[in-house]
């Protein structure tokens, strides 16, 4: 009888129209797939590929092989999910992606207590301000905002990402703080240009009534981190507009301060995103389920919106 990864590494490469594409999406090398794919002709006595040094093209045995599999390779890795999360503990390279400083300060102190809970998890976590592919990188889960949810990927909502004004109590001793997103065009701005458009990125705020303001921020300190923009704000170099999560130590602290506090933007959901499978695998329904109470235990949802004051 045919092996799984025989059949997946076929199915994929023909999905991928090559055995690298295959490959990021099996977590192997392309040269495992190639391998895995003429086992298969092999063991079937035809030639499901042809091969040239720039892609791959199903031969006429091939298209009607996968034809042939149709639906049936789902159902067989959704069967192994399942026998896997109810007869195993979760185990096994677990990827994922996120933004630096969010994934550091709020989601890198929760992994002594999850490799407490699930010992045979290997995390594999990638901080980058990009966002990533789960399906063709082979990535298990990200956590970010402002994903396109491609086919097959669904997102489970964690907390608000408001936008806010900070700057430090030195920088402000001494000046009158604005009364609306108009007045912040009196102080030194510090700009996040995006690393995806180019862009300097520039807020609608409104206020806890729904009244509209755009936040004139004039053009001083330009950065492309949000690290970056935090750490110029704390050293005094003027206002930012930064995602709550971004600075709520430093505000909880008191090394930044919150300037018109009855007004935010808003940048949508922060969200934990994942492939949509009928059955997840264990350690990655252990994982989604795991930020998910701790978001829920430490109240974050609450403390990241902006909308409180």
């Amino acid at each position: 009888m045919e092996t799984l990864a025989n059949l997946e590494s076929f199915v994929r490469s023909a999905e991928g129209g090559s055995f690298s594409a295959a490959a990021r999406r099996l977590a192997l090398t392309p040269a495992a797939v190639s391998r895995n794919v003429a086992r298969l002709e092999r063991n079937l006595g035809i030639r499901l590929f042809q091969r040239s040094t720039r892609r791959l093209t199903l031969t006429e045995d091939g298209e009607r092989f996968l034809h042939a599999i149709g639906g049936t390779l789902e159902a067989l890795q959704a069967a192994i999910a399942d026998a896997a999360s109810s007869h195993g503990a979760p185990a096994g390279v677990l990827k994922v992606g996120m933004a630096p400083t969010f994934g550091v300060t709020h989601i890198l102190p929760l992994l002594p207590g999850f490799l407490a809970r699930y010992p045979l998890v290997r995390p594999e976590w990638h901080f980058e301000n990009r966002q990533v592919d789960l399906i063709a990188e082979g990535y298990d889960a990200a956590i970010g905002g402002g994903f396109e949810l491609a086919p097959g990927i669904v997102a489970r909502a964690l907390a608000p990402a408001h936008i806010i004004a900070v700057a430090s109590p030195a920088y402000m001793r001494g000046r009158v703080p604005p009364a609306d997103p108009a007045g912040l065009a009196e102080f030194a701005g510090i700009a996040m240009r995006s690393t995806r458009t180019g862009r300097l990125r520039r807020w609608m705020m409104r206020d806890v009534d729904g009244t509209e303001m755009p936040a004139m921020l004039r053009d001083g300190v330009v950065v492309n981190d949000p690290a970056a923009m935090r750490e110029a704000a704390r050293l005094g170099l003027g206002v930012a507009l930064t995602a709550v999560p971004d600075v709520l130590p430093l505000l909880e602290s008191g090394e930044l301060t919150r300037l018109v506090p009855r007004w935010y933007a808003d940048a949508g959901p922060i969200s934990i995103y994942y492939a949509s499978r009928t059955l997840l695998p264990a350690k990655t329904r252990a994982f989604v389920d795991f930020v998910a109470e701790a978001f829920r235990r430490e109240r974050l949802a609450e403390r990241f919106a902006g909308s409180l004051g």
